[in-house]
């Protein structure tokens, strides 16, 4: 049985599941991109393009990965609305 989700009391939804994204889905208006770092649905988590390629460089969630990463809890409508303004559109 999987444990229960995390709740977190978001300032818009309030008490929702937790979801996780990187520092720049947050502060950056434009789209940045979306990768989610997991294929199950229940486990939200998601970082951009540029921390995808630090990822890459770094082989592994290294200390300076996390550094650049700088990880944010959000609540999952959050997360949803994060995933609609940063998802890249193919032309």
């Amino acid at each position: 049985m999987p444990p229960d989700p995390l709740s977190i009391s978001c300032g818009r939804h309030g008490s929702r599941v937790s979801a996780v994204v990187c520092s720049h889905h947050v502060t950056d208006q434009g789209p940045v991109g979306w990768i989610e770092n997991s294929d199950d649905p229940a486990d939200m988590q998601a970082w951009c393009a540029a921390c995808e390629e630090v990822f890459k460089e770094q082989g592994a969630l290294t200390e300076e990965f996390r550094r650049f990463n700088q990880a944010v809890l959000v609540c999952d409508l959050c997360y949803i609305g994060l995933k609609s303004r940063h998802s890249l559109r193919d032309p």
